[in-house]
């Protein structure tokens, strides 16, 4: 099979094509022909030699994938062959079959092409542990989403909104601010030209936001303090911008802010299979009735990976940057 790997770290241009065994499904896995791979930083990250991989993750990127069941391994008892899936995966996706555990195998909700269902597990996954674990946001308060035209922000946005929640946006230009309108923000700020910090204290009269989702890093967490909502919670997931912080308790004790962040690569298979299954329970019947939406930006083909990663690296994205295995 053709897959994408990374033989040294660098620029998009390590990004080489290779030919390797189809990999043979073990206890509980699954064996996906991949129609179409997401691209998310993290996989740039990979790249670039910036991102700890966990001890067994393959070399070949890749988070997501939608497909077609070709194989079982032993013990697999809800899918069958020839079964169309999603899949979160700790790697190996940019190829024409991967191996997946069951748990982590989501059906494609109807509705979506397979690009769409590609962009979705990543971002889904995300999203709820940010939005619901740990953010807690519930109906009547108020959302801000560093990044909302970003795969996750998208997705984050949409599914507040739904769920009852003001949603606001930081966007670095006009267009990416028309799109988290678009998405479902109520108030869209183009950090380039206003400081978000004033405009949430104008809008929402003082009160702040009860969840900020960030995914800048250290340069906000003043900034972000500034804007929380007393007994609100901030959730980071990413931190591209820089990892370490300087805090005044004082405010924190003040404002009673709850600090936190996460990631999926680290937890255990059991923990990402639960949330697939509330993922379907509660996400997928919003998105069958068309309340939700995963949104794809560009897609490429699978041997113009390293187009791809250009393509995310210049941050023009709205959305999910897509590699399709068919145009291999």
């Amino acid at each position: 099979m053709l897959v994408i790997d990374i033989p040294r770290t660098g620029g998009p241009e390590v990004l080489t094509p290779a030919d390797r065994p189809i990999p043979e499904p073990g206890p509980g896995e699954v064996l996906i022909r991949v129609v179409a791979a997401g691209v998310n930083r993290p996989d740039l990250m990979q790249r670039a030699g910036v991102y700890p991989m966990p001890p067994g993750a393959p070399t070949v990127p890749g988070l997501e994938v939608a497909g077609e069941v070709a194989a079982l391994g032993p013990g697999v008892e809800r899918w069958r062959k020839g079964d169309t899936l999603c899949a979160l995966l700790i790697g190996g996706g940019y190829a024409e079959y991967v191996v997946a555990p069951q748990g982590q195998c989501m059906p494609i909700p109807q509705g979506l092409d397979m690009a769409e269902a590609a962009a979705l597990p990543e971002g889904a996954f995300t999203a709820w542990s940010a939005l619901l674990e740990h953010g807690r946001l519930q109906s009547g308060e108020r959302l801000l989403v560093h990044g909302g035209t970003s795969g996750v922000g998208s997705l984050a946005m949409q599914w507040a909104r739904r769920l009852g929640a003001q949603v606001f946006a930081t966007a670095g230009s006009a267009e990416k601010c028309a799109a988290s309108l678009e998405l479902g923000a109520h108030v869209a700020i183009n950090y380039r030209e206003q400081a978000f910090e004033s405009v949430i204290e104008e809008r929402t009269a003082g009160h702040g936001v009860d969840v900020i989702l960030d995914m800048v890093g250290a340069p906000y967490f003043a900034r972000n303090l500034a804007v929380i909502a007393r007994d609100g919670r901030m959730v980071y997931i990413a931190h591209p911008l820089g990892r370490e912080l300087t805090v005044d308790i004082g405010v924190v004790m003040m404002k009673r802010a709850y600090i936190t962040g996460t990631t999926l690569r680290h937890r255990t298979l059991d923990q990402k299979a639960v949330i697939a299954r509330e993922l379907e329970r509660v996400l997928w019947p919003l998105i069958e009735e068309g309340a939700i939406r995963p949104r794809v930006h560009r897609t490429f083909a699978l041997r113009d990976a390293a187009q791809a990663h250009i393509h995310l690296d210049s941050n023009d994205n709205i959305g999910k940057t897509v590699l399709t295995v068919a145009d291999a």
